[in-house]
Protein backbone atom coordinates (compact mmCIF):
# COMPACT_ATOMS: atom_id res chain seq x y z
CA UNK A 1 0.00 0.00 0.00
CA UNK A 2 1.28 3.62 -1.11
CA UNK A 3 0.27 5.93 1.33
CA UNK A 4 2.45 9.37 2.31
CA UNK A 5 2.97 10.70 5.12
CA UNK A 6 0.20 13.72 4.68
CA UNK A 7 -2.44 10.90 4.03
CA UNK A 8 -1.40 9.36 7.06
CA UNK A 9 -1.56 12.39 9.08
CA UNK A 10 -4.94 13.52 8.08
CA UNK A 11 -6.75 9.30 8.65
CA UNK A 12 -4.86 9.42 12.71
CA UNK A 13 -6.76 13.27 12.69
CA UNK A 14 -9.96 11.50 12.10
CA UNK A 15 -9.45 9.00 14.67
CA UNK A 16 -9.32 12.00 17.44
CA UNK A 17 -12.37 13.28 15.26
CA UNK A 18 -14.15 9.90 15.88
CA UNK A 19 -13.48 9.93 19.65
CA UNK A 20 -14.93 13.51 19.72
CA UNK A 21 -18.05 12.67 18.09
CA UNK A 22 -18.44 9.76 20.73
CA UNK A 23 -18.30 12.22 23.33
CA UNK A 24 -21.37 14.08 22.44
CA UNK A 25 -23.74 11.04 23.17
CA UNK A 26 -21.37 9.26 26.07
CA UNK A 27 -19.85 10.72 29.17
CA UNK A 28 -16.45 9.39 30.33
CA UNK A 29 -15.45 5.92 29.80
CA UNK A 30 -12.47 6.78 27.84
CA UNK A 31 -10.92 2.79 27.85
CA UNK A 32 -14.04 1.35 27.28
CA UNK A 33 -14.09 3.84 24.25
CA UNK A 34 -10.24 3.28 23.27
CA UNK A 35 -10.50 -0.45 23.50
CA UNK A 36 -13.79 -0.83 21.04
CA UNK A 37 -11.08 1.59 18.43
CA UNK A 38 -8.97 -0.52 18.92
CA UNK A 39 -10.98 -3.58 17.87
CA UNK A 40 -11.86 -1.17 15.16
CA UNK A 41 -8.35 -0.72 13.91
CA UNK A 42 -7.46 -4.53 14.51
CA UNK A 43 -10.49 -5.93 12.41
CA UNK A 44 -11.86 -7.52 15.56
CA UNK A 45 -15.01 -8.00 17.14
CA UNK A 46 -15.72 -6.77 20.66
CA UNK A 47 -17.87 -8.49 23.32
CA UNK A 48 -19.29 -5.32 26.21
CA UNK A 49 -19.90 -6.65 29.42
CA UNK A 50 -21.31 -4.51 32.02
CA UNK A 51 -24.67 -4.57 34.28
CA UNK A 52 -27.44 -2.57 32.58
CA UNK A 53 -27.53 0.89 32.15
CA UNK A 54 -23.96 1.67 31.75
CA UNK A 55 -24.83 2.77 27.80
CA UNK A 56 -23.48 -0.22 25.85
CA UNK A 57 -25.90 -0.26 23.17
CA UNK A 58 -25.59 3.52 23.05
CA UNK A 59 -21.93 3.35 22.42
CA UNK A 60 -22.37 1.17 19.45
CA UNK A 61 -24.75 2.71 18.50
CA UNK A 62 -23.16 5.76 18.67
CA UNK A 63 -20.12 4.56 16.91
CA UNK A 64 -22.52 3.16 14.36
CA UNK A 65 -23.82 6.95 13.60
CA UNK A 66 -20.51 8.54 13.57
CA UNK A 67 -19.08 6.25 11.11
CA UNK A 68 -20.86 6.19 7.34
CA UNK A 69 -21.05 2.43 7.81
CA UNK A 70 -24.02 0.64 7.56
CA UNK A 71 -25.56 -0.68 11.02
CA UNK A 72 -28.25 -3.06 12.31
CA UNK A 73 -29.23 -3.97 15.41
CA UNK A 74 -30.33 -7.12 16.54
CA UNK A 75 -32.16 -7.94 19.63
CA UNK A 76 -31.09 -11.62 21.18
CA UNK A 77 -33.82 -13.56 22.57
CA UNK A 78 -34.74 -16.86 23.72
CA UNK A 79 -36.88 -17.40 20.45
CA UNK A 80 -34.66 -15.97 17.92
CA UNK A 81 -33.40 -18.38 15.22
CA UNK A 82 -30.71 -18.34 13.06
CA UNK A 83 -32.65 -17.43 9.76
CA UNK A 84 -33.88 -14.22 11.55
CA UNK A 85 -30.05 -13.48 11.59
CA UNK A 86 -29.03 -14.72 8.68
CA UNK A 87 -31.55 -14.54 6.24
CA UNK A 88 -33.80 -17.21 4.52
CA UNK A 89 -35.08 -18.28 1.12
CA UNK A 90 -37.88 -16.45 -0.30
CA UNK A 91 -39.91 -18.67 -3.37
CA UNK A 92 -40.53 -16.14 -5.87
CA UNK A 93 -42.72 -16.18 -9.41
CA UNK A 94 -42.46 -15.14 -12.56
CA UNK A 95 -45.75 -13.97 -13.61
CA UNK A 96 -45.21 -13.74 -17.30
CA UNK A 97 -43.75 -17.25 -17.35
CA UNK A 98 -45.36 -19.32 -14.27
CA UNK A 99 -41.56 -20.18 -13.26
CA UNK A 100 -41.04 -20.44 -9.60
CA UNK A 101 -37.43 -19.99 -7.91
CA UNK A 102 -35.91 -19.52 -4.57
CA UNK A 103 -34.18 -15.78 -4.20
CA UNK A 104 -32.04 -15.24 -1.24
CA UNK A 105 -32.95 -13.16 1.48
CA UNK A 106 -30.14 -11.59 3.54
CA UNK A 107 -30.37 -10.82 7.29
CA UNK A 108 -29.40 -8.15 9.04
CA UNK A 109 -25.80 -9.92 9.60
CA UNK A 110 -25.20 -8.60 6.15
CA UNK A 111 -24.19 -4.97 7.01
CA UNK A 112 -20.73 -3.34 8.11
CA UNK A 113 -21.56 -2.99 11.98
CA UNK A 114 -23.74 -5.32 13.88
CA UNK A 115 -24.63 -5.29 17.46
CA UNK A 116 -25.49 -8.27 18.53
CA UNK A 117 -27.26 -6.84 22.06
CA UNK A 118 -27.14 -9.84 24.74
CA UNK A 119 -25.93 -12.76 22.59
CA UNK A 120 -26.06 -14.83 25.71
CA UNK A 121 -29.73 -14.91 25.61
CA UNK A 122 -30.32 -17.17 22.52
CA UNK A 123 -29.92 -20.42 22.40
CA UNK A 124 -26.34 -22.14 20.91
CA UNK A 125 -28.12 -22.94 18.02
CA UNK A 126 -29.03 -18.95 17.09
CA UNK A 127 -24.99 -18.20 18.62
CA UNK A 128 -23.69 -21.03 16.39
CA UNK A 129 -25.33 -18.94 13.16
CA UNK A 130 -22.52 -16.29 13.79
CA UNK A 131 -19.22 -18.36 13.93
CA UNK A 132 -18.76 -18.42 9.82
CA UNK A 133 -19.66 -14.44 10.00
CA UNK A 134 -17.30 -13.49 12.67
CA UNK A 135 -14.50 -16.15 11.43
CA UNK A 136 -14.53 -16.37 7.49
CA UNK A 137 -16.92 -12.94 7.25
CA UNK A 138 -18.91 -15.26 4.62
CA UNK A 139 -22.51 -17.02 5.27
CA UNK A 140 -23.18 -20.27 3.74
CA UNK A 141 -26.90 -20.69 2.94
CA UNK A 142 -28.18 -24.11 1.09
CA UNK A 143 -24.82 -24.99 -0.24
CA UNK A 144 -24.10 -21.16 -1.80
CA UNK A 145 -21.42 -19.09 -0.13
CA UNK A 146 -22.01 -15.29 0.60
CA UNK A 147 -19.85 -12.67 1.30
CA UNK A 148 -20.24 -9.80 4.15
CA UNK A 149 -19.17 -6.23 3.27
CA UNK A 150 -16.09 -5.08 4.11
CA UNK A 151 -15.52 -3.95 6.73
CA UNK A 152 -17.26 -6.36 9.13
CA UNK A 153 -17.62 -6.10 13.09
CA UNK A 154 -19.66 -7.94 15.38
CA UNK A 155 -20.04 -5.56 18.93
CA UNK A 156 -21.82 -7.77 21.02
CA UNK A 157 -23.11 -7.22 24.75
CA UNK A 158 -23.92 -9.50 27.61
CA UNK A 159 -24.92 -8.80 31.26
CA UNK A 160 -22.97 -10.78 33.65
CA UNK A 161 -25.93 -10.58 36.70
CA UNK A 162 -28.99 -12.18 35.21
CA UNK A 163 -28.33 -15.76 34.51
CA UNK A 164 -31.47 -17.37 34.54
CA UNK A 165 -32.69 -18.03 31.13
CA UNK A 166 -29.33 -17.10 29.63
CA UNK A 167 -27.02 -19.46 27.91
CA UNK A 168 -23.40 -18.64 28.13
CA UNK A 169 -21.15 -18.02 25.10
CA UNK A 170 -19.03 -21.42 24.53
CA UNK A 171 -15.15 -21.31 24.08
CA UNK A 172 -14.87 -21.96 20.77
CA UNK A 173 -17.25 -18.41 20.07
CA UNK A 174 -15.87 -16.40 22.62
CA UNK A 175 -12.19 -16.94 21.27
CA UNK A 176 -14.12 -15.12 18.34
CA UNK A 177 -14.00 -12.23 19.54
CA UNK A 178 -10.59 -10.04 19.58
CA UNK A 179 -11.36 -8.15 23.22
CA UNK A 180 -13.42 -9.23 25.84
CA UNK A 181 -13.94 -4.85 27.00
CA UNK A 182 -15.57 -4.78 30.58
CA UNK A 183 -17.89 -1.95 31.13
CA UNK A 184 -17.70 -0.74 34.93
CA UNK A 185 -19.60 2.04 36.68
CA UNK A 186 -18.62 5.58 36.10
CA UNK A 187 -17.14 8.43 37.73
CA UNK A 188 -18.93 10.78 40.54
CA UNK A 189 -18.11 13.49 38.29
CA UNK A 190 -18.68 11.31 35.11
CA UNK A 191 -22.51 10.39 36.44
CA UNK A 192 -23.33 13.74 37.69
CA UNK A 193 -22.00 15.20 34.16
CA UNK A 194 -24.49 11.95 32.74
CA UNK A 195 -27.44 13.25 34.49
CA UNK A 196 -27.48 16.58 33.65
CA UNK A 197 -26.48 15.86 29.89
CA UNK A 198 -29.86 13.48 29.40
CA UNK A 199 -32.22 15.06 31.57
CA UNK A 200 -32.66 18.04 29.91
CA UNK A 201 -34.01 19.52 26.22
CA UNK A 202 -30.81 18.90 24.50
CA UNK A 203 -28.85 15.87 23.67
CA UNK A 204 -26.83 16.76 20.22
CA UNK A 205 -26.98 14.21 17.18
CA UNK A 206 -23.54 12.63 16.55
CA UNK A 207 -21.87 13.72 13.02
CA UNK A 208 -20.62 11.45 11.08
CA UNK A 209 -16.98 11.50 11.05
CA UNK A 210 -15.29 8.44 8.85
CA UNK A 211 -16.30 6.35 5.93
CA UNK A 212 -15.78 2.99 5.02
CA UNK A 213 -12.72 3.77 2.81
CA UNK A 214 -11.25 5.66 5.73
CA UNK A 215 -11.18 1.96 8.30
CA UNK A 216 -10.07 -0.24 5.47
CA UNK A 217 -7.00 2.24 5.19
CA UNK A 218 -6.41 2.19 8.55
CA UNK A 219 -6.58 -1.51 9.25
CA UNK A 220 -4.16 -1.66 6.37
CA UNK A 221 -1.96 0.46 8.32
CA UNK A 222 -2.39 -1.55 11.28
CA UNK A 223 -0.73 -4.26 9.88
CA UNK A 224 2.34 -2.25 8.72
CA UNK A 225 2.96 -1.07 12.51
CA UNK A 226 6.52 -2.40 13.88
CA UNK A 227 6.99 -4.62 16.38
CA UNK A 228 10.04 -5.84 17.38
CA UNK A 229 11.47 -8.82 17.68
CA UNK A 230 12.06 -9.19 21.38
CA UNK A 231 8.57 -8.04 22.02
CA UNK A 232 6.77 -10.75 19.91
CA UNK A 233 8.76 -13.08 21.65
CA UNK A 234 7.70 -11.79 25.22
CA UNK A 235 4.31 -12.30 23.46
CA UNK A 236 4.77 -15.46 22.73
CA UNK A 237 5.78 -16.62 26.12
CA UNK A 238 2.84 -14.31 28.06
CA UNK A 239 0.73 -16.52 25.81
CA UNK A 240 2.30 -20.01 26.15
CA UNK A 241 2.65 -18.99 30.46
CA UNK A 242 -1.63 -19.16 30.01
CA UNK A 243 -0.95 -22.72 29.66
CA UNK A 244 -0.77 -25.09 32.88
CA UNK A 245 2.63 -27.45 33.06
CA UNK A 246 5.66 -27.29 35.19
CA UNK A 247 7.04 -24.38 33.67
CA UNK A 248 3.65 -21.87 34.08
CA UNK A 249 3.50 -19.94 37.30
CA UNK A 250 1.49 -20.90 40.49
CA UNK A 251 -1.29 -19.09 39.52
CA UNK A 252 -1.89 -20.55 36.27
CA UNK A 253 -1.43 -24.21 37.61
CA UNK A 254 -3.69 -23.26 40.65
CA UNK A 255 -6.64 -21.67 39.08
CA UNK A 256 -6.18 -22.12 35.38
CA UNK A 257 -7.60 -25.45 33.55
CA UNK A 258 -7.00 -24.70 29.93
CA UNK A 259 -4.65 -21.96 28.66
CA UNK A 260 -5.17 -19.63 25.71
CA UNK A 261 -4.17 -21.03 22.13
CA UNK A 262 -2.43 -19.12 19.57
CA UNK A 263 -4.83 -16.52 18.41
CA UNK A 264 -4.58 -14.99 21.63
CA UNK A 265 -0.73 -14.43 20.33
CA UNK A 266 -2.08 -12.61 17.22
CA UNK A 267 -5.21 -10.92 18.60
CA UNK A 268 -2.41 -9.49 21.10
CA UNK A 269 0.18 -8.37 18.38
CA UNK A 270 -2.53 -6.62 15.90
CA UNK A 271 -4.27 -4.93 19.75
CA UNK A 272 -0.93 -3.74 20.55
CA UNK A 273 -0.68 -2.75 17.09
CA UNK A 274 -3.94 -1.00 17.00
CA UNK A 275 -3.40 1.16 20.10
CA UNK A 276 0.10 2.08 18.86
CA UNK A 277 -1.42 3.65 15.83
CA UNK A 278 -4.22 5.13 18.18
CA UNK A 279 -1.89 7.15 20.10
CA UNK A 280 -0.10 8.25 16.84
CA UNK A 281 2.78 5.74 17.12
CA UNK A 282 4.52 3.41 14.28
CA UNK A 283 5.67 1.22 16.81
CA UNK A 284 4.21 -0.84 19.46
CA UNK A 285 5.52 -0.82 23.11
CA UNK A 286 5.63 -2.91 26.12
CA UNK A 287 2.62 -0.51 27.30
CA UNK A 288 0.47 -1.19 24.54
CA UNK A 289 1.00 -5.04 25.79
CA UNK A 290 0.43 -4.64 29.36
CA UNK A 291 -3.20 -2.21 28.63
CA UNK A 292 -4.52 -4.95 26.40
CA UNK A 293 -3.42 -8.38 28.59
CA UNK A 294 -6.31 -8.55 29.86
CA UNK A 295 -8.70 -7.41 27.67
CA UNK A 296 -6.98 -9.88 25.20
CA UNK A 297 -7.19 -13.15 27.32
CA UNK A 298 -9.43 -13.14 29.75
CA UNK A 299 -12.51 -14.74 27.84
CA UNK A 300 -9.65 -17.67 26.65
CA UNK A 301 -8.87 -18.59 30.33
CA UNK A 302 -11.03 -21.44 31.05
CA UNK A 303 -10.71 -21.49 35.12
CA UNK A 304 -10.58 -24.15 37.39
CA UNK A 305 -12.42 -25.16 40.10
CA UNK A 306 -10.91 -23.48 42.79
CA UNK A 307 -10.44 -20.10 40.57
CA UNK A 308 -14.59 -20.55 41.62
CA UNK A 309 -14.64 -21.57 44.78
CA UNK A 310 -11.63 -18.56 45.93
CA UNK A 311 -13.34 -15.54 43.87
CA UNK A 312 -10.08 -15.65 41.69
CA UNK A 313 -10.49 -13.46 38.64
CA UNK A 314 -9.43 -13.99 35.10
CA UNK A 315 -7.86 -10.41 35.56
CA UNK A 316 -6.04 -11.72 38.55
CA UNK A 317 -4.29 -14.83 37.05
CA UNK A 318 -3.38 -12.11 33.48
CA UNK A 319 -1.47 -9.48 36.02
CA UNK A 320 0.14 -12.52 37.52
CA UNK A 321 1.68 -13.84 34.14
CA UNK A 322 2.77 -10.23 33.59
CA UNK A 323 4.90 -9.88 36.72
CA UNK A 324 6.38 -13.56 36.30
CA UNK A 325 7.14 -13.55 32.30
CA UNK A 326 9.53 -10.45 32.13
CA UNK A 327 10.16 -8.70 28.91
Amino acid sequence: MSISETEIRERLARLGHLRQAIAQAIVGQADVVEQLLIGLLAGGHCLLEGVPGLGKTLLVRSLGQALELQFRRVQFTPDLMPSDILGTELLEEDHGTGHRHFRFQPGPVFTHLLLADELNRTPPKTQAALLEAMQERTVSYAGVTHTLPSPFFVLATQNPLEQAGTYPLPEAQLDRFLLHIRVDYPTESEEHDILRQTTGAGGGAVPKVMGAEDVLVLQKLVRDVHVGEDLLRWITRLVRATRPGEAAPQAVNTYIKWGAGPRAGQSLVLAAKARALLQGRLAATRDDVMALAAPVMRHRLLMSFAAEAEGVAPDTVVAAILSAVKL
